[in-house]
């Protein structure tokens, strides 16, 4: 068994590639928020020292952000952006008995994912099942 899987120490979770073109297929992303040098998705992305809860997000959106206690502050970012007439896509673990996921992912459009996503950074399934909420938009 993976221990770091069931740590609170590991927050970045590569999205598997195949999930990411599926995605970018229908929504065509014009940024990457919250990505590294190494795991971005999009030519365009915020990497860590930009921080993307800082910046302005316009577009077509894609968010897979830490997934440890700051995750609230990039939902809550994800949903604003939407009003704005942004088009918010996120890839987030399923926590739907926590306060973020209650005051906005329940907003959005939801996706759950069937089974446990194995992450490109990962060798197993992840220990959470995962969900994509889509802020924005018509569905």
């Amino acid at each position: 068994m993976n221990k770091i899987l069931f740590s609170s120490n590991k927050e970045d979770w590569e999205t598997p590639q195949w999930l990411f073109e599926q995605l970018n297929k229908k929504y065509n992303f014009d940024i990457d928020v919250c990505a590294s040098d190494l795991n971005h998705k999009c030519k365009k992305y915020y990497s860590i020292n930009e921080n993307g809860l800082e910046q302005e997000w316009n577009g077509n959106i894609w968010c897979n952000p830490p997934y440890g206690r700051k995750i609230g502050d990039w939902v809550k970012k994800g949903y604003e952006s939407s009003l704005r007439g942004n088009i918010v896509v996120m890839l987030l673990p399923s926590r739907t008995d926590t306060k973020w996921f209650q005051d906005y992912c329940l907003k959005g459009n939801l996706t759950f994912i069937r089974g446990r996503l194995k992450f490109s950074n990962s060798d197993t399934g992840a220990p959470f099942p995962s969900v994509i909420v889509v802020f924005g938009g018509k569905e």
